[in-house]
């Protein structure tokens, strides 16, 4: 498999990895788990992402690997633990990163990330934004000194804080996610650009839109949803004929579209099965899109070039998602209307 420059952090890692969210047991557990990274192994992937936020990923992966010998670059991050959490407290920060070295059986972790830093409230990172500072930043220079952690890192989902992160060039490596696909292009106006400018490794996240962009849901849209803005719903109709005319899974066009950008370093996938792995290696073997089908995936991301405010972060299709009041909701698009849960 290709390999890439991770940035300043100068290691090559391959162009697809592990993402940890289902090496876990919200799929198939450790010995699931297992048969996904020896297989993964074999077929080139040398790197693998998790989370105290991936249910139990860590702890997953961790037994997974134990007898694993091949060099892999592990990926996982602060937040979220231990409850209640506070971001503010370094000794609780500091307990989280010993925790995941426990229980991912290494003793040191290749890449530790702030995990969602760019949510403004959500989580308060930071005791000042100009310069950049909070306990994360002086915990993540201790660890780097004594050895447990070997290069920092942001992961998240918006643009404009995530740019102000990445340009206070803190950080060697950025995980930024559901805004680089084959529809939404929000990180190349500023993410993208800021991490090249400060050689930072990016790790493109939700290439696959969690599954919307994946899993057509032609009579859905068609049907829009009232959620729907009218110029998402006809992106996606022009998106559906695009992928009709190449004649290409969608999930070949969406890995090998992110594929295409010579500034991705590693694209996460969150493959439940080594049926799902095999697939998508075969996928990112073609190589990058032809030019002419980038050309028109330019196009059609164009028709939307920013979310409509109110639209979800993952398109919900498929979903009972106006309430209680709805019954059915795959059934009710079928015949193009919806149906009350009494009638």
């Amino acid at each position: 498999m290709e390999t890439r420059r991770l940035g300043r952090t100068d290691l090559e890692i391959s162009v697809l990895s592990i993402g940890g969210l289902y090496t876990s047991s919200l799929a198939g557990g450790v010995a699931e788990t297992q048969r996904i990274m020896r297989g993964a192994i074999d077929l080139g992937v040398n790197a693998i992402d998790t989370a105290p936020a991936y249910a139990d990923s860590e702890k997953t992966v961790g037994e997974a690997i134990a007898g694993i010998d091949a060099p892999l670059i592990v990926t996982t991050k602060l937040g979220g633990r231990p409850q209640p959490f506070d971001p503010q407290d370094i000794d609780g920060l500091r307990h989280s990163v010993d925790e995941s070295l426990r229980l991912l059986g290494r003793d040191h972790i290749d890449i530790l990330m702030v995990h969602e830093p760019d949510r403004p409230q959500q989580y308060r990172w930071w005791t000042s934004y100009d310069p950049l500072d909070g306990p994360a930043l002086e915990l993540m220079d201790e660890l780097k000194a004594a050895g447990k952690i070997r290069y920092t890192g942001l992961a998240g989902t918006t643009v404009t804080e995530m740019t102000s992160l990445v340009q206070s060039n803190h950080f060697d490596v950025v995980l930024t996610a559901f805004n680089f696909n084959v529809l939404f292009r929000e990180a190349a106006e500023s993410v993208i650009p800021a991490a090249v400018e400060h050689d930072m490794g990016i790790v493109l996240g939700s290439a696959f839109g969690q599954g919307f962009l994946t899993r057509r849901a032609d009579i859905e849209v068609r049907a829009k949803p009232i959620w729907l803005a009218e110029a998402r719903q006809q992106q996606l109709l022009a998106y559906y004929d695009l992928l009709d005319q190449a004649g290409m899974p969608a999930f070949e066009m969406c890995l090998r579209f992110v594929l295409s950008h010579p500034a991705v370093s590693t694209i996460p996938i969150g493959c439940k099965t080594t049926e799902h792995l095999k697939a998508s290696v075969a996928a990112a073997a073609k190589g990058p899109l032809p030019d002419d089908i980038i050309d028109r995936l330019d196009e059609i991301a164009a028709m939307v070039p920013h979310r409509p405010w109110e639209e979800p972060m993952i398109l919900p299709f498929g979903k009972n998602y106006v309430g209680p009041g709805i019954a059915n909701m795959g059934a009710a698009v079928q015949v193009g209307k919806l149906k009350l849960e009494n009638e």
